[in-house]
């Protein structure tokens, strides 16, 4: 036998018709050809519209467990998702620049600024010394205004530094 002559039940090629084979022709059971169904419409799919995004800029932070925690209860606390804490705590640091400089310096910034300031007055000191000698020698040495300006000036360090330190949380 030959495939696609063979007919049995109705259906050619030994598909059953239920299984997704071809149907028989209404023709050749001697009914009339119906006239063909409309195609269905195409399924309708929701389309998104993108919007312009107003924030399409992404920064990752990496936190400490306590960083973390401290954040998640700020941001709780102020009813905001953290995302939306960090980002206007960031913005908000940003419009006053000399008040986030003191509010953002941490630990290490405070203990480079001492350092700094330490060798900064012994460099002052060795500058005192020198003039100390040559006053007790009878002489006035024409470094002495430098000398003095330059003790004010870290004098003026040590206490910015003092400051930030007191300033923290």
């Amino acid at each position: 036998m030959v495939q696609g002559t063979a007919r049995r039940r109705g259906t050619p090629d030994e598909e059953a018709a239920t299984e997704g084979g071809p149907q028989p022709q209404g023709e050749e059971r001697g009914h009339e050809q119906a006239a063909p169904l409309p195609a269905p419409p195409p399924p309708r799919t929701r389309r998104r519209r993108y919007q312009r995004r107003r924030r399409p800029h992404v920064r990752n932070t990496r936190f400490s467990d306590d960083e973390l925690a401290r954040v998640t209860a700020g941001a709780k606390a102020a009813g905001l998702t953290v995302a939306g804490f960090l980002a206007r705590s960031a913005l908000s640091a940003a419009r006053d620049p000399d008040r986030a400089a003191s509010m953002v310096a941490g630990e290490r910034e405070v203990i480079a600024e001492f350092f700094a300031a330490r060798r900064h007055l012994g460099h002052v000191g060795s500058n005192l010394n020198q003039v100390a000698r040559a006053i007790n020698s009878g002489a006035h040495p024409p470094e002495l205004d430098a000398v003095i300006a330059a003790t004010e000036r870290a004098v003026q360090r040590v206490q910015h530094a003092t400051e930030k330190l007191l300033h923290q949380d």
